[in-house]
């Protein structure tokens, strides 16, 4: 039983951890909220759809960075630490979300807008590879026994903070701002704050404490040794990567793409469908602890199982009923729907791949697991989506981007029920909890 003051350092070490992966998140909601003025600002061309699915393409291609940056990034923080290497990521995001805020529209400087953009997109994916891992590791390895899933839920609760606060700031430049001055400069707005903030986050970055799991380590392995470890171990880390694969499409279907899906594919009113983002968040937030604390004391294979089972045979009804005749309502019970089966399956399956991969790579190994799912899946569900709509004229088509995900995750989830065996020596907690 842990005493007032230890309750009160576990809580201060995760706000301290979770703070940047806000900032992540955040910016990369803001992105996908505004990927329409974006597009206009920095990829201007006749066709809407095709400027809208160059700004999708450019929210998407950060994402390909991310495998890149699970393995450099995640070596590192498994050879220097984990506090150390959470510094290093909040740098670079800090780099990337200055150069995408502060960079002159193409009508200003023409094709050098674009490429600049890009390469900010670029740096903040390197970043965010590992951001997610290097999290999820450290509040594993923080959690008390028998509270590992909940403990690393708040990883992905911190995210759900990020994506209200961008939706309430979204609202009020909607109510405030005319939609000329928005294309011209107000996007930029939320992107700008995102960079006042970040200083704070690193100040409460470096007041972390390094985890005992990391520092009781009798040896580091050097760099070139982890990526042999990693290399070793890739039967799990693609299992990893598709467990991951349903949590990641889920996510950006229901927050990033809501705004682009309510304003332009329901024609919805800005201010709803950015509404229903807020609320989608807020739910969010709820659901992840609990599903982090059913995993804990049921296990985590019934919720990795019976959750992408449900998403199969109830997310395409769902969506239909929705585009049948859309309304606010509507496009809330839809969302928060599958807010609910997000929720429930993150919370399980992040401490489970925490518990699969490799201790003596663990950052590494989960970052880059993580990161192949969203650069393959959920970092391009908005332009996948805006396709889909586009080529088959359904409306629901989406749903089936997402029934595919959850089928990929189920059948990684049956593959990963003998791999974690012993597993939890290495985070020196107590061998009963439940898998």
């Amino acid at each position: 039983m842990l005493s007032a003051a230890e309750r009160r350092a576990k809580t201060a070490a995760v706000i301290r951890v979770s703070s940047g992966n806000f900032i992540e998140m955040y910016d990369f909601m803001i992105f996908g909220y505004y990927a329409k003025y974006i597009g206009e600002t920095f990829f201007p061309v006749a066709d809407p759809f095709a400027s809208l699915m160059l700004s999708l393409a450019t929210f998407g291609v950060g994402y390909l960075m991310r495998p890149l940056g699970a393995i450099v990034l995640g070596a590192y923080i498994d050879k220097h630490g984990r506090r150390q290497g959470l510094l290093v990521t909040l740098g670079l995001m800090a780099i990337g979300s200055a150069t995408i805020a502060l960079t002159p529209s193409y009508a200003s400087i023409g094709i050098a807008a674009p490429l600049i953009v890009v390469a900010g997109r670029l740096i903040q994916g390197l970043s965010a590879g590992v951001e997610l891992g290097g999290v999820s590791v450290y509040l594993a390895e923080i959690a008390t026994p028998g509270n590992r899933g909940f403990y690393t839920s708040w990883q992905s609760a911190s995210q759900q903070v990020a994506v209200m606060a961008s939706a309430l700031i979204s609202l009020v430049l909607l109510m405030t701002v005319s939609p000329a001055d928005m294309s011209a400069w107000g996007w930029r707005i939320p992107l700008i704050l995102g960079c006042l903030i970040i200083p704070l986050v690193f100040v409460l970055r470096r007041s972390l404490q390094e985890t005992e799991v990391f520092a009781k380590k009798r040896t580091h392995h050097s760099v070139g040794q982890i990526f042999a470890i990693v290399a070793k171990n890739w039967p799990v880390v693609i299992i990893g990567m598709m467990m991951s694969v349903f949590t990641t499409t889920a996510f950006y279907l229901i927050t990033a793409y809501t705004p682009t899906f309510g304003r332009e594919a329901l024609k919805m009113s800005a201010q709803d469908a950015m509404l229903v983002t807020l609320f989608v968040g807020a739910s969010n937030f709820i659901w992840l602890p609990v599903g982090g604390w059913l995993s804990d004391r049921f296990g985590r294979r019934k919720l990795l199982y019976g959750i992408p089972l449900l998403a199969i045979l109830t997310v395409y009804p769902i969506m239909d009923w929705l585009v049948e005749g859309p309304t606010f309502a509507k496009l809330l019970t839809a969302e928060l729907s599958i807010s609910v089966m997000f929720g429930l399956y993150n919370g399980a399956m992040v401490p489970r791949l925490t518990e699969i991969v490799d201790p003596h790579v663990r950052t590494a190994a989960f970052a880059l697991a993580f990161s192949l799912a969203t650069a393959i899946f959920g970092g391009f569900t908005p332009a996948v989506a805006t396709y889909l709509i586009h080529v088959t004229g359904n409306k629901a088509s989406p749903a089936l981007w997402l029934m595919l995900a959850a089928a990929i995750s189920l059948v990684a989830a049956f593959l990963s029920r003998n791999l974690g065996k012993g597993v939890h020596d290495s985070f020196e907690v107590d061998t009963t909890e439940p898998l």
